[in-house]
């Protein structure tokens, strides 16, 4: 028995920001601040916050621009964070929302109908409530029996989740399962800090896992596999204890702070020694990989691991690049990639998704077109 990937989907934010638009909104906020400390900064008791250019965030990640699901309040350089608007209990919630609008097109391509669904797994960066589940909404509006479950592994949650579908499936849980990865990733996201301001944006991405399957959309799974190792170079204190703490609910460390050049530096061998042990468990040859689907966090990462991985420079289309679009959608990255490129596969082809990210953490789903 095999399970396979029988369709995958994507909801886009109608909204987006050019790297243009970010920069002058944030020289703006720059300037606007330089001027009002000015005594402070003449006196040695404040910094003078540096300007920001579209040369710089091109050149240190490859990305040109971000869909978000609100752009005014980004921009405003009083607020410079999205404006959203606060919903009733008794309206559905933005994350459950965008996974739905993404969750179409996967059961589509699927060709199957939300009630087969069995399970609802919710794997994402961040969610908005502690309970309940935003994947128990899911559930509920896509009118689906069997169980939901929400499950955060940073932006290594989408593979994390396939596999425990993966797990659910071939242990005869479940029959078919839906994974969904809404990332509202501007939300947790500092305008104000020059060295992360462009990283984010938002998409939500939606998997259905099954048993064999007719789609013409269907990969198999050959094998998952994941790897945890504790690190503090990417990190988010927002949480339920900070009131109870009286910490500063605005305090840099409550929003996506990390140490840039020690993740590259450390998190480049792991997933390249990740991704090498993972074929050869399953005696696949890197020469027998048609592409990889990488976590979309920055081009020059992706680049390094996969010159690594194949001994060269990758061509265009072995291992495709999202992010100059999206910018960095957390768990939901690297199956844009899969999902924007997985079309041109003949039979037997063999590719791999792979995340990575907080924690840190690696995932990894080998995948063969049936």
């Amino acid at each position: 028995m095999s399970v396979v990937i029988s369709g995958t989907g994507l909801f886009t934010p109608e909204e987006h920001i050019t790297n243009e638009e970010l920069v002058q909104s944030f020289n703006d906020y720059v300037a606007k601040y330089n001027e009002d400390n000015k005594d402070l900064i003449a006196s040695g008791d404040c910094e003078a916050l540096v300007p920001s250019s579209s040369e710089f965030i091109k050149k240190a990640s490859g990305i040109e621009q971000r869909f978000v699901q609100d752009k005014e309040g980004i921009l405003d350089i009083n607020r410079m964070r999205p404006k959203l608007n606060e919903r009733p209990n008794s309206q559905i919630s933005i994350l459950a929302e965008m996974a739905i609008k993404a969750s179409q097109e996967a059961i589509n391509q699927a060709g199957i109908d939300s009630s087969e669904l069995d399970a609802v797994i919710c794997g994402c960066a961040n969610l908005q409530r502690a309970y309940p589940a935003i994947a128990i909404e899911i559930q509920q509006e896509l009118g689906i029996m069997g169980y939901a479950y929400d499950m955060n592994v940073a932006c290594s949650s989408a593979t994390f989740a396939i596999q425990n579908a993966y797990n659910d499936i071939q242990s005869g849980v479940a029959d078919k399962i839906l994974v969904v990865n809404p990332e509202i990733c501007s939300g947790h996201l500092n305008f104000k800090d020059r060295d992360a301001h462009f990283i984010f944006g938002d998409a939500c991405t939606a998997i259905i896992l099954q048993r064999n399957s007719k789609s013409e959309h269907a990969f198999r799974i050959l094998g998952t596999k994941l790897q945890t190792k504790f690190s503090n170079n990417i990190r988010n204190n927002f949480g339920f204890l900070n009131a109870p703490e009286d910490s500063d609910p605005d305090s840099a460390d409550k929003l996506f702070i990390q140490k840039g050049r020690s993740v590259f530096k450390e998190v480049v061998p792991m997933v390249q020694g990740h991704i090498e042990d993972h074929l050869s468990d399953l005696e696949v040859d890197i020469t027998k990989v048609k592409r990889l689907w990488l976590h979309q966090a920055n081009l020059n990462m992706n680049q390094l691991i996969a010159k690594r991985l194949l001994g060269r420079d990758p061509e265009e289309n072995e291992m495709p690049i999202i992010l100059n679009n999206y910018a960095n959608t957390s768990s939901a990255g690297s199956i844009i990639a899969f999902h924007q490129n997985k079309d041109d596969f003949s039979k037997d082809q063999i590719g791999v998704i792979s995340s990575f990210g907080a924690g840190y953490s690696v995932g990894s789903v080998i995948i063969q077109k049936t």
